[in-house]
């Protein structure tokens, strides 16, 4: 079954000045890719389709449905969007974090969409809810700032609290737009990590966004790469050769001279690991 099914794609902000141009795609469950392209490509308004932030145009042909259910079309929204977006979790290259609350209580607004609206408002999560939060900042491995402020993460450890919001929320894809674009190398390395190993262990659908090619090499199957809007190249990591980026840039040389020469594909499958006894100790005190 797709996790994302778009068809014919069409999103201008001002007349005659489309950001996307008949853009149609296919992601299976389960998938991880890579979207590429140079900056205005078009990236992260696709994204923002696909998640419901932004409507394509009205007046156009175009669909996105999301696990077999229209979400978009003719212009708008459907009703199939709020209930899908439980299961859509979107990551920002800004993390969209709020710095005066701890990170415990960032990661726990995942389950918001799944708690009732008067609990949510008043904070009122279950210990069961607490135990899946902190389950998953163990997974992401800041579980030792849980009760700390988030704005006194860095920034790579703010973008894995993000990821551990979208684990909360329970959410069966991920769509993450540049989220290394601000992380120095080896904060980026350990958000990549951590979202390939998502996609392998939970069968996460993960698409998401880069500037940094080596990393949709070392880390994604396939690649979507865009161009002033248009859909320019869909297949394997593999398929795409160091010619081809010059020619998406625009450029005659690239900063991705260790870039690998061929994939690391990974897989998919397997569940979530138990709550460890830290977690669960945590859970308890924090009831």
């Amino acid at each position: 079954m797709p996790a994302i099914e778009a068809r014919s794609v069409s999103k201008a902000f001002e007349r005659n000045k489309p950001v996307l141009n008949d853009v149609s795609l296919s992601i299976e469950d389960g998938e991880m890719v890579a979207l590429i392209g140079a900056s205005g490509s078009g990236k992260s308004t696709l994204l923002r389709l696909i998640s419901g932030l932004e409507t394509i145009d009205r007046g156009s042909v175009s669909t996105i449905s999301v696990f077999d259910r229209t979400v978009q079309a003719s212009g708008g929204r459907t009703t199939e969007a709020r209930r899908i977006r439980r299961d859509v979790g979107v990551i920002f290259q800004q993390f969209n974090l709020v710095n005066r609350l701890s990170v415990l209580r960032n990661v726990l607004a995942g389950r918001l969409g799944k708690t009732p609206f008067w609990r949510g408002t008043l904070g009122l999560f279950t210990r069961a809810d607490r135990i899946r939060a902190l389950q998953a900042l163990e997974r992401v491995g800041i579980i030792d700032f849980a009760h700390r402020r988030a704005s006194r993460l860095s920034g790579g450890q703010q973008q894995r609290a993000a990821i551990a919001r979208a684990l909360t929320q329970e959410a069966r894809l991920i769509l993450a737009d540049e989220p290394i674009a601000s992380l120095d190398p080896a904060s980026a390395d350990k958000v990549m990590g951590t979202l390939a190993r998502i996609n392998r262990e939970d069968g996460v659908t993960v698409v998401v966004s880069l500037h940094q090619i080596d990393h949709a090499f070392r880390h994604c199957q396939r690649i979507i790469a865009l161009k002033r809007g248009t859909l320019v190249y869909d297949g394997p990591v593999s398929g795409i050769s160091r010619a081809d980026l010059a020619a998406l840039y625009d450029s005659d040389t690239l900063s991705t001279a260790d870039m690998p020469t061929g994939p690391r594909l990974v897989g998919h499958g397997g569940a979530a690991p138990e709550a460890a006894p830290k977690v669960a100790a945590l859970a308890v005190a924090n009831a």
